[in-house]
Formats: C-alpha cells, sequence, structure tokens
C-alpha cells in the first residue's frame, strides 16, 4: 500500500517538474482561488473586508509559505496573466467612452478634484514617512502610493525609490480606499457619483475603480479618468521634481 503511494507520488513529482504542466498548475490553482474569492466576497453583500484582492493575497501567500514553493518560480508561472494585464486595463476605457459627452460638458472641473486628490495624498504619505523618521528612499516610494502599478514602480525607480516596496505600497493603498471609502461616502453624505468616481479612481487607482464599477458605471467611468489623469501626471511630475 505504502509502495503504491510513494509511487504515486513519485509521478506526482515528476510531471510537476515538467514546466509546462506546473504553469499550467499554478494558474488553474490561482484562477480557482480567485473565482472563490469572488463567490465568498458576493456572499457577504461585498463586504470591503474581503475584497478579493485581499482575500486571494492571503490564501495564495499562506499556500506559498506552507509549501514552501519558490516565490520566483510562481510568479514566472503566471507571466500569463501579465500580459493580460494590459488588455484588462485598457478596457476600462469602455464605460468612460460612454461617458464622453458628461465629461465635455463638466470640462474643467472635473480637473480640480483630481488634482487635489493627486496632491494630498502623495504629501500624506511622504509626511508620514518623514515624521516616522524614515530612510529618503522609503519616503520617495511612498509617493508614488495612490497611481497603478507599473507606473508607480517605473516612477519609483526614477526617483530613487524601491519599485518592489511601491508595489506593496500601491496595493496596501488599494484595498485601504476601497475599504473605507464607502464608509467615508456614508459620512460626507455623498450622492454624485462624479464625484464618488474620481475621489476613488484618484487616490486608490485600479481597485478603486473597480469598487466605483461595482456601485454603476458612471461613477467607474469617472474613476477611470481619474486614474488615468492622476498616473500620468503623477508619473511626469514627480521625476521632474526629485530625479
Amino acid at each position: 500500500m505504502n509502495s503504491g503511494l510513494d509511487n504515486i507520488n513519485q509521478l506526482f513529482i515528476a510531471l510537476w517538474a515538467e514546466p509546462l504542466l506546473q504553469t499550467l498548475g499554478v494558474l488553474c490553482i490561482t484562477l480557482l482561488v480567485y473565482i472563490l474569492a469572488r463567490r465568498l466576497y458576493a456572499f457577504s453583500k461585498q463586504n470591503a473586508l474581503l475584497n478579493p484582492l485581499v482575500t486571494c493575497t492571503v490564501i495564495i501567500c499562506s499556500a506559498l509559505y506552507l509549501l514552501d514553493f519558490d516565490v520566483t518560480q510562481f510568479t514566472s508561472s503566471l507571466s500569463l496573466l501579465d500580459l493580460l494585464l494590459g488588455p484588462a486595463t485598457v478596457a476600462l476605457a469602455v464605460p468612460l467612452y460612454n461617458q464622453i459627452p458628461v465629461i465635455q460638458r463638466l470640462g474643467v472641473r472635473v480637473l480640480a478634484p483630481i488634482i487635489i486628490a493627486g496632491t494630498i495624498a502623495p504629501i500624506l504619505g511622504w509626511g508620514t514617512m518623514y515624521l516616522l523618521d524614515t530612510s529618503e528612499t522609503l519616503q520617495m516610494t511612498m509617493l508614488v502610493k495612490s497611481i497603478t502599478t507599473p507606473l508607480a514602480m517605473e516612477t519609483t525607480a526614477l526617483i530613487g525609490g524601491l519599485p518592489e516596496l511601491a508595489a506593496v505600497f500601491v496595493i496596501l493603498t488599494g484595498i485601504v480606499g476601497a475599504t473605507f471609502a464607502p464608509w467615508l461616502i456614508m459620512l460626507t453624505n455623498t450622492r454624485s457619483e462624479y464625484a464618488m468616481g474620481l475621489a476613488l479612481g484618484s487616490v486608490a487607482h485600479v481597485v478603486g475603480t473597480t469598487k466605483a464599477l461595482s456601485i454603476s458605471e458612471t461613477c467607474g467611468a469617472f474613476a477611470t479618468l481619474g486614474l488615468c489623469i492622476n498616473g500620468i501626471a503623477t508619473a511626469i511630475v514627480l521625476p521632474l521634481l526629485f530625479a
């Protein structure tokens, strides 16, 4: 009996050693975890604390630690998902396109909230690091916390921060923004979907935009606008100031 189990175990190890099978296995497991996380999020009536990004991260990190699986190997197996990140981000432009007449009607009034959010958010992050007497490297890294990950990593490298840590700060900012945004919206009695969308996209980037899309297409469109303008402006201005 034990001999049979040993043979099965050895066969599994041999198959898992094949790059293609390992890649497919990691992809399938990751997608399964995400589907389960989405189901849990829907079952909880979209409780912000059970955001799929949070639950997926916790489950996958725990599994990698318990199984002692190499993180580099895991991320390389998900390179296909990295390729799909670009088209997925571009797809956010669809609701934005549908709201072009509204955006044209509002004109420059749309820019003011984005500029305010794009200025205050990095200053608060930098100020926190400064008061904690952290290194200049950490302070520079915190400046990019409110823009989307690819832009944040590239910008951080230009201003003397740590790109890998910037990705962590960006994800945490998105999670916190999506978690507390509904409560802040209720507290301030905000009813404008334009304002909610701009705030979520400008401060909590893609995660906030996803939350905005769950509110309405209009809210998601304005979140996408905030995400794009704030991200591009920050990526241009910060290197000019600190590079």
